[in-house]
């Protein structure tokens, strides 16, 4: 084959992936959509799925080619409305249609917003959290993606290592989750009756389709068929398996019992964490990845209840904490005899990597956390973020969508069986 020809094992692969990835976002609705109120389970899915379908307009408009276009700081409009993207190959898949890479790039981007979402369920304007992700996307999620996978992008050639969005997505969503879920306010009823998760089955069984998703999600991003993508593979389901035994062997340690709600966490945030590291690490390192992500993420579940700031489903405990650990481990644990392409990290003589993967994480916070707050502030003097105190209340599916999740009042389901919130579930599995 010759260099830049088109191969159909690797188009097969990134298409393939790229469909993998879409999986992740009923996933991520169903895992929502569990830990929430049965009368806010369609809201909960809704921001999912539209926060998808928006973005993906805005990303073949101009998201990619500000995200991946040339350009110093940020890419130009060279490729709005993917104008010179076609079925040769481009300037980051040399064997695959350059659309195939920008279809599958955008699969990231749309569902990096709905993480998100868990922040602010069940109390911010569905209106608003689309107006919300439009402007996130392409103020935040467009320049973070440049500087790390972007040929020109300034992390990149300071030669951070980001294999599957570590920073661009898990990072930076749990980063902005924390500032969306501060100015909206917290949730007038987080706790008791009107706090539990509804339907465990629904987030156990979400945290399986992310399970399935995240190998197109990591293995698809080696953007061929060959050894790096079977390594990162196998590294994905190492560190998911890692971290949910893990978080169940904490739940039992502490004197607990093995919960649903436990164990779909633990996939989750193992499968986060091993996300930037799948193509340059060993096996052996993502089981390490996933169970020191696991201990992470638990210690910043207990820790959250003295923050004042309510962020419901817990975006940044999971998806921040995790991906600022695989952020840093795979500075540590990252080896050239897994990928040429990538550096020796820490365990093999280089500490230099190590730094430069700090450096990454604060470049990804102190740029977000600004960034989404300013997006706030000029939402905020629009209007008001969040649903009535009546529709919060009674649940936001009626007064927001007009229609119900479920045929039967089941407002009160899961109180017989003592269910806890989903932050004092977790925070007991801690």
């Amino acid at each position: 084959m010759n260099p830049g020809s088109i191969s159909a094992g690797d188009t097969a692969w990134v298409m393939v992936s790229s469909a993998l990835v879409l999986l992740m976002v009923p996933g991520l609705a169903l895992f929502y959509a569990g830990l929430v109120r049965p009368r806010a389970a369609v809201n909960t899915v809704m921001m999912s799925v539209a926060a998808l379908a928006v973005v993906s307009v805005q990303w073949l408009l101009i998201g990619y080619s500000l995200a991946f276009g040339p350009g110093a700081a940020i890419g130009d409009s060279s490729w709005f409305g993917l104008s010179g993207v076609g079925a040769a190959p481009g300037p980051y898949g040399p064997t695959i249609p350059h659309l195939a890479f920008s279809i599958f790039q955008a699969m990231f981007a749309g569902i990096t917003v709905g993480l998100i979402s868990g922040a602010v369920a069940e109390r911010m304007r569905f209106s608003v959290f689309l107006i919300f992700a439009i402007a996130w996307t392409t103020f935040v999620y467009d320049p973070l993606a440049h500087w790390i996978w972007a040929n020109d992008g300034w992390l990149h050639k300071l030669g951070a290592l980001d294999f599957a969005g570590g920073t661009v997505v898990h990072i930076s969503a749990g980063t902005a989750a924390l500032v969306v879920a501060a100015f909206v306010g917290p949730r007038s009823h987080p706790g008791g009756p009107h706090g539990r998760p509804h339907n465990v089955v629904f987030t156990t069984i979400g945290a399986a389709l992310l399970w399935v998703g995240w190998f197109g999600f990591n293995a698809g991003s080696a953007l061929a068929a060959d050894g790096v993508a079977a390594n990162a593979f196998v590294t994905t389901h190492a560190a998911a398996a890692a971290a949910m035994v893990a978080w169940l062997a904490i739940e039992l340690a502490r004197g607990g019992k093995p919960t649903g709600v436990g164990a779909a966490t633990g996939v989750v945030v193992g499968l986060v964490a091993i996300t930037p590291a799948a193509g340059y690490v060993t096996p052996l390192a993502a089981l390490a990845i996933g169970a020191i992500a696991a201990a992470a993420s638990n210690a910043a579940l207990r820790f959250r209840d003295r923050v004042r700031i309510d962020d419901a489903l817990d975006v940044f405990a999971c998806h921040g904490v995790a991906g600022i650990a695989g952020a840093l481990l795979t500075g540590v644990f990252a080896t050239t005899t897994v990928n040429p392409a990538g550096a020796n990290g820490l365990l093999a003589g280089n500490v230099h990597l190590l730094w430069v993967q700090a450096v990454a994480v604060v470049a990804t916070i102190g740029f977000t956390a600004p960034l989404t707050g300013l997006v706030m502030l000029c939402l905020k003097a629009a209007g008001s973020f969040r649903v009535s105190s009546e529709a919060e209340a009674t649940g936001v599916d009626i007064a927001e969508h007009g229609e119900r999740a479920y045929s039967h009042d089941i407002a009160s389901i899961g109180e017989p069986f003592g269910l806890t919130s989903p932050s004092s579930q977790r925070a007991d599995a801690a």
